[in-house]
């Protein structure tokens, strides 16, 4: 794919003529009559229908990329939704499942307990809860994050300043919570599995008031489980208590919490090493752990909101969000570095430390939403306003014996002398500041053309250091700008094109020691979307390029300093390429969902860049309804990659010394099957095979730091889920 061209003049132009399209409406908006839309109800029903309630694989609408409630083919970007009844149907408890299943998503689990996750060749830093977040601090997730309190997950690929501020042009994932309903319903879920796996969840809601004004929503669970790997156990315990209250009839009131915890012992702090120092490669059994038997790593989140709803006259909405997320860490953790010899087997040394983190963070976001006429037509305009506040601290405490020669890892069995942790000290505490004003607006141009446009204005304001290096950032009013075109074919097929952008701060200064500007990232982006089966099956084919520009490069000392660096900026990575995506109901016995991507990633010199990301990368997961047999369902899911690698360092030893060593992991894929049957009135019973045909592979090739480290997915393994709905 050729390089799209960019004049010189195109940022300037383009805010300029965002703000030229959205001033209008900010003035209709403000000046016109309130006007009676025959065509709008906004009475019928509050926000969107829960997925929940359908039993479909697709949403009737999403509000990630925009503050609007914006349906399949009227959202200009590659969006994909996991409902609940994909993550019930195979048993996706946590988020590495659904991401693990999501178009375009790789999750790199680089170790047990801390994820990555990567879309269009960049990290996934931006995380929402009902649309409502800031970025990840390490761009990570530590500990096991549940589904049990979400009614769907929506991914969002590509750049999306608009609603997420700063961040990665790789993707926003945002979490849409379960919201309590005005019938009574319950459920109670049990599974047994591999390894021992013992888990129950609870959801119980209903109104909670005679009058059903106010209505409330508990879920409640509990996980225990082993693991292939050696002494590895993780225990989960989660929370969620709601309630909505009709203040009148049209104001909504919401509050809610969440907490979960998530405590693991003998977990992996970074993993297997995967060559050995003559260049070849390592191959251990997969239950093979570089853990000590007195290490431990618990993770605990607490995740509050309040939200108020208020419908407004003409159609317009108002809505406000309080909403706190602290995450806190413990630990006392063993790594294991170094590189071992063939023969021996010896080379690898101690490193253990102990490690906590809490990272509060709080947001405030508010907003109005709504239609307006202009030229005899109706148009939507979304205006709004955040801001957040991120506090992080965290301290390492090394351990006394790093160094030690540890023995070969055929022989570790995790017996290890627990050290006093009093061998240095270091850490990080610093806060980030965030405030924003942004308006978007959606332009009916015709009956088959449609516009949107938008821009956000963000100053930011960042203090503190981390282990010893500076986070002090500060930028005014940093523009990013939103534009896309939908235009529909028919009534089952849109073409659209779109825009996007989002930047990340930088505390690199030039040789005038001024801050270099904000990391922009950009996403173009072209696709068909269409909707077949009476709208139960939707389709998407797009074609993206996502870039980095004005990304710090060393270019120098200061003067009058030692080894003080100073940096230009320049361009980043460059990534293109096509997703395709089919998901819904195929017919009213078949769910089908399936996505393919094709991407390739540059560095600035048109060099082939991250190799650990898969180029081609396959879902297919679909069920089936057995006729004859009432409640009787069959499925099936499988992920596929194509061939990734990385370069991990250069040979010591042997024939191939000086040679620089290649990790590599050959293609593959990975089978699961499930069975579900409603034996009772009211009960059902869901069998899930994974990894049917015990496939070994490496679970990623994401280098973290310097480390060269890798483990191996799980290996085939069932798990029993029975549960009661009523």
């Amino acid at each position: 794919m050729s390089r799209i061209p960019e004049p010189a003049f195109r940022r300037k132009a383009l805010i300029t003529a965002m703000m030229c399209v959205t001033a209008p409406a900010l003035a209709t908006a403000q000046t016109n009559q309130p006007t009676t839309l025959d065509v709008l109800d906004v009475s019928a029903q509050r926000g969107q229908v829960a997925s929940e309630s359908t039993g479909s694989y697709t949403s009737g609408a999403t509000t990630t990329s925009m503050k609007m409630e914006l349906t399949h083919r009227e959202t200009p970007q590659a969006v994909t939704v996991v409902t609940r009844e994909q993550m019930d149907d195979f048993a996706q408890n946590d988020i590495n499942d659904v991401l693990e299943g999501t178009t375009g998503v790789t999750v790199e689990s680089v170790e047990t307990d801390r994820t990555y996750y990567t879309s269009r060749g960049f990290d996934i830093n931006n995380f929402q809860y009902d649309g409502v977040g800031m970025p990840a601090v390490y761009d990570n997730v530590q500990g096991e994050l549940d589904t049990a309190f979400f009614d769907r997950v929506e991914v969002v690929r590509g750049a999306n300043g608009l609603m997420a501020g700063s961040g990665s042009p790789a993707a926003t994932v945002n979490f849409i919570r379960k919201r309590p309903t005005a019938d009574t319903n319950a459920s109670v879920a049990v599974t047994g599995g591999s390894w021992d796996k013992k888990r129950i969840v609870g959801d119980v809601s209903g109104a909670v008031s005679e009058s059903g004004a106010v209505r409330g929503r508990v879920v409640a669970g509990y996980e225990d489980k082993g693991s292939y790997l050696d002494r590895y156990n993780n225990e989960k315990q989660m929370f969620y208590g709601v309630l909505e209250a009709d203040l009148t009839d049209t104001t909504l009131l919401t509050l809610g919490h969440a907490i979960q915890t998530s405590d693991t012992d003998s977990p992996l702090w970074g993993a297997l090493p995967l060559f050995y120092s003559d260049g070849s490669a390592t191959d251990f059994a997969r239950s093979t752990s570089t853990a000590s038997d007195w290490s431990y790593w618990d993770n605990t989140q607490h995740n509050s909101f309040v939200e108020l709803r208020q419908e407004l006259a003409g159609g317009w909405r108002a809505t406000g969000t309080v909403f706190r997320l602290e995450n806190e860490s413990e630990s006392e953790l063993f790594y294991q570095y170094g590189t071992p010899d063939r023969q021996t087997g010896e080379g690898l040394k101690a490193y253990p430390s102990q490690y906590d983190l809490d990272v509060e963070q709080w947001v405030v976001d508010a907003y109005a939403t709504g239609p307006f006429q202009l030229a005899n037509r109706t148009h939507e305009l979304v205006l709004g306003a955040s801001w957040s506040r991120s506090e992080t601290v965290d301290e390492s405490r090394y351990g006394r014996g790093i160094g030690n020669p540890l023995p070969p890892l055929n022989e570790w069995d995790g017996n290890y002398p627990k050290p006093a942790f009093d061998n240095g000290v270091g850490g990080s505490d610093w806060t980030d500041r965030e405030t924003s004003t942004y308006a978007a607006a959606r332009w009916s141009l015709t009956d088959q053309l449609t516009a949107i446009t938008g821009l956000r204005l963000t100053w930011l304001d960042n203090k503190g250091e981390s282990y010893g290096a500076t986070k002090q950032s500060s930028y005014d009013a940093v523009e990013t700008p939103y534009a896309g075109l939908i235009y529909d074919i028919n009534d089952d097929h849109s073409v659209y094109a779109s825009y996007t952008e989002i930047f990340t701060p930088q505390t690199e200064v030039d040789i005038n020691r001024d801050r270099l500007d904000p990391i922009d990232g950009v996403n173009y982006e072209l696709g068909l979307k269409s909707e077949f089966q009476n709208d139960r099956v939707n389709t998407t084919i797009a074609l993206f390029q996502t870039e980095q520009k004005n990304v710090a490069e060393a270019a120098g000392t200061l003067p009058g300093t030692a080894n003080d660096s100073y940096y230009t900026a320049v361009d980043g990575l460059t990534s293109r390429g096509v997703e395709a995506e089919i998901v819904g109901d195929l017919t009213d016995r078949i769910q089908l969902f399936a996505g393919y991507t094709y991407v390739d990633i540059e560095d600035k010199d048109g060099k082939g860049a991250k190799s650990f990301v898969p180029e081609h990368l396959a879902q297919l997961r679909a069920t089936w309804k057995v006729p004859g047999v009432e409640g009787f369902k069959l499925g099936g899911k499988v992920r596929w990659q194509s061939e990734i690698t990385q370069e991990q360092g250069v040979a010591t030893t042997g024939p191939n010394a000086g040679e620089i060593i290649v990790t590599e992991q050959d293609s593959y894929a990975v089978l699961d099957l499930m069975a579900s049957y409603d034996f009772a009135r009211h009960w059902n019973a869901t069998l899930n095979v994974n990894n049917l045909t015990d496939e070994k592979y490496i679970e990623s090739l994401k280098k973290f730091g310097a480390s060269a480290q890798g483990f191996y997915g799980e290996p085939a393994n069932a798990s029993l889920t029975v549960s009661w709905v009523y």
